[in-house]
């Protein structure tokens, strides 16, 4: 019998934010400890969507980002960034993410769609990009293909940005934690790229107020 989880922990996010990707491995070491007490789930948010102009990839501003916090921050947790040269726009990403989570393939497809950006400095504003992702990930690549042609899951992206701009979340990622049955508008917010052992502190606290 599945247990059923103590705590929640809503996290907003975006692909084409690098903090959310030095995120990840932090939630999964989270996951980790805590197993079933704890139930994490991500949600899309798009940074620059239609018709907000993208950032200039080789512009000033993302090389300072990159230098003053990406690149410290990347080396402090062990892991390796590089800034991409494309910025592409996220929503077919975050659509493709969810036609993963519905087919039990979200963890592999959301790292791949990560990693692919980060690492690789693919397009994944690109279809190709997205389908050859969902191939790796274990995933049917021309029913992703289908599903995204008749926007399966654009309902899903936009409800999610939706219950962000009514819960105040302007920036990425975005960390909501709270007790399992809690209304979310109730969760404590953790802003930002949040080291491990704040997240760990703040989950056994909302345990302890959870009476486990």
């Amino acid at each position: 019998m599945t247990a059923i989880p103590r705590v929640r922990l809503d996290v907003w996010s975006d692909y084409v934010c690098p903090f959310c990707y030095l995120e990840l491995p932090q939630l999964a070491r989270l996951q980790e400890e805590f197993g079933d007490q704890l139930a994490i789930e991500w949600h899309a948010f798009e940074l620059r969507p239609e018709p907000t102009p993208t950032l200039d990839p080789a512009g000033d501003y993302l090389r300072r980002t990159w230098d003053r916090a990406v690149y410290p921050m990347a080396a402090e947790y062990g892991m390796v960034l590089r800034l991409p040269p494309v910025q592409p726009r996220s929503r077919l990403a975050l659509e493709a993410a969810e036609f993963a989570r519905e087919h039990d393939r979200f963890d592999a497809f959301h790292l791949a769609v990560f990693q692919a950006f980060f690492v690789e400095g693919h397009d994944i504003g690109e279809l190709d990009v997205l389908l050859e992702l969902a191939r790796r990930s274990g995933l049917d690549s021309q029913a992703l293909k289908a599903s995204l042609a008749r926007g399966d899951h654009t309902d899903v992206v936009l409800h999610a940005e939706d219950r962000a701009e009514a819960l105040g979340i302007t920036a990425v990622p975005t960390l909501l934690l709270r007790s399992a049955g809690a209304p979310v508008e109730e969760a404590q917010a953790l802003d930002g790229a949040v080291p491990y052992a704040q997240l760990a502190v703040a989950v056994r606290a909302q345990l302890e107020t959870a009476g486990a």
